[in-house]
């Protein structure tokens, strides 16, 4: 297993999936299944991993990106902003197979976005007299009612990402960056799918949205299979 900041983190997939286990969260990158790391999550079905606590923006599509965890039965809970793009989602929920946790979109992205610079909590009033607000802490400043919305963290976060130097400071492709950089900083050991690999030195710094300090381990990716959600 490679050593955290190492100054060459190119694994193999294998090296991911070792870190994956029964009973793991997982936190991934991605939007409607545009930007998914799809080589990491052929991986995951195909070892087999399940009980899985997933959370991302979405479930994506039943054949596509996460979604093929939902599809195998592979999680056991999801955190998430929507699931409609993936019926099966909504079945298993319906089904009680699948516990879902809905959180709006900009909460969602600012939880996770907590949980990678150490902020525990913070206030929101987005959700209030919703189901949103069910079993969430209620806190009163300048007399105006606010919930109060814990930070999200998990044992491995898995990204995107267009190009990687080997200490794995990434580089993102247009909207396929999405929610990438802010899941890149909120896993315990975050794992970077990347198109192509570069040496150290090659990146423009300029262009640097993820520093590698918050990379675990990179892969070279197969190829993606949301392009056709994408165009």
């Amino acid at each position: 297993m490679l050593q955290k900041k190492s100054l060459n983190k190119v694994g193999q997939i294998e090296d991911a999936l070792a870190v994956i286990h029964d009973g793991s969260t997982l936190m991934f990158g991605g939007f409607g299944g545009i930007g998914n790391p799809p080589t990491l999550i052929r991986g995951i079905v195909n070892k087999g991993v399940k009980d899985l606590t997933l959370i991302g923006n979405d479930t994506a599509f039943p054949t596509i990106g996460i979604g093929q965890l939902i599809k195998h039965k592979q999680a056991k809970k999801v955190i998430a902003s929507h699931i409609g793009s993936n019926p099966l989602a909504g079945q298993q929920m319906v089904d009680g197979e699948l516990e879902v946790e809905f959180s709006p979109q900009g909460t969602l992205a600012e939880r996770i976005r907590a949980g990678g610079v150490g902020i525990p909590a913070f206030l929101t009033d987005v959700g209030i007299g919703s189901m949103v607000e069910e079993g969430k802490e209620k806190i009163v400043l300048n007399e105006k009612e606010y919930l109060l919305e814990t930070a999200l963290r998990a044992d491995v976060s898995i990204v995107y990402a267009k190009k990687a130097d080997r200490f794995g400071n990434l580089i993102y492709e247009t909207s396929a960056r999405n929610t990438n950089p802010l899941v890149a900083m909120a896993g315990t050991f975050t794992i970077a799918e990347v198109e192509e690999i570069v040496e150290m030195g090659e990146l423009d710094p300029t262009e640097i949205i993820t520093p590698g300090i918050f990379v675990d381990l990179i892969i070279q990716s197969k190829g993606v299979d949301w392009q056709w959600v994408w165009e």
